[in-house]
């Protein structure tokens, strides 16, 4: 079996479990509110936030992707392994006669469809929403940017949790690795950027002072959510914190491919 169908399996498996009548609400509430919300022209929104077009919609409301879907991504993959490992069914897993890197592959298709599809689904009925209440939609160049980044992601966290979830001996300690992942990139970041520009002799008084913008794209390299970010600002043009879209390209394929290497190591070696 390949690991596409067995992914496939895992994927069904996943979306039908009673979690999903929490994530479903969870990301319905964040993602087509803040649609709803950020696209009406009379809200009140805060200065420095300047929505003209489609685009400067989706680009907003994905504090509101990263706080949900990546949430989500997490409850949907925190067991993967752990609950396996308990029940002693990933010991009968792993004697199968299919490679451990297949099967780890497979691990990671089944949990990120499992997130992926519904993100995607709620961001087709944001872009109608957008579209009723702007009259306007994104361009074909912004839109794939906009699902690229939002997949790469969702691989990103995914990845991490099933790491989590490969060493924990207990579902217990994988959610809370896991939690403490999500709560140090999502809520914690912008304390430690403070703290390193302020050992680098930036001053933190002004948040929007050109030395702190630069330390903060540096800082934001090294987090999914940061590099997420960067992702999406490519196609503004009245955004640069200067670093180059090179960077943020090869930071982008580094956050793909050393989880996804440690984690089919970590199979390959696992002895359950």
């Amino acid at each position: 079996m390949s690991a596409f169908n067995l992914g496939w399996h895992i994927m069904k498996e996943r979306l039908s479990a009673g979690r999903m009548l929490v994530i479903w609400p969870l990301l319905a509430m964040f993602i087509l509110f803040s649609s709803w919300g950020l696209s009406d022209p009379k809200a009140n929104l805060p200065s420095q936030l300047v929505i003209d077009s489609a685009y400067d919609v989706m680009f907003a409301s994905t504090a509101f992707i990263i706080f949900s879907a990546t949430m989500g991504a997490v409850l949907i993959s925190f067991d993967g392994i752990s609950r396996d490992r308990l029940s002693g069914v990933l010991e009968v897993k792993l004697s199968q006669p299919i490679r451990r890197s297949t099967y780890a592959r497979a691990l990671l298709i089944g949990h990120w469809f499992a997130i992926l599809i519904p993100v995607l689904i709620l961001n087709i009925i944001s872009l109608a929403i957008i579209w009723y209440r702007m009259d306007d939609l994104p361009s074909l160049e912004e839109l794939f940017i906009h699902t690229l980044a939002t997949g790469l992601l969702l691989l990103w966290y995914t990845l991490i949790q099933l790491l989590a979830s490969s060493w924990a001996r207990d579902m217990g300690s994988s959610i809370a690795v896991g939690l403490g992942v999500w709560m140090t990139f999502t809520l914690l970041w912008l304390v430690l950027t403070t703290v390193v520009a302020g050992l680098s002799g930036v001053g933190v008084e002004n948040l929007d002072s050109a030395e702190y913008i630069r330390i903060e794209a540096i800082m934001d390299l090294f987090s999914p959510n940061g590099v997420y970010h960067h992702l999406l600002e490519m196609p503004l043009n009245d955004v640069d914190r200067g670093i180059s879209p090179l960077y943020t390209s090869f930071a982008a394929i580094v956050w793909s491919i050393l989880p996804l290497y440690l984690f089919i190591r970590r199979i390959e070696h696992m002895h359950p």
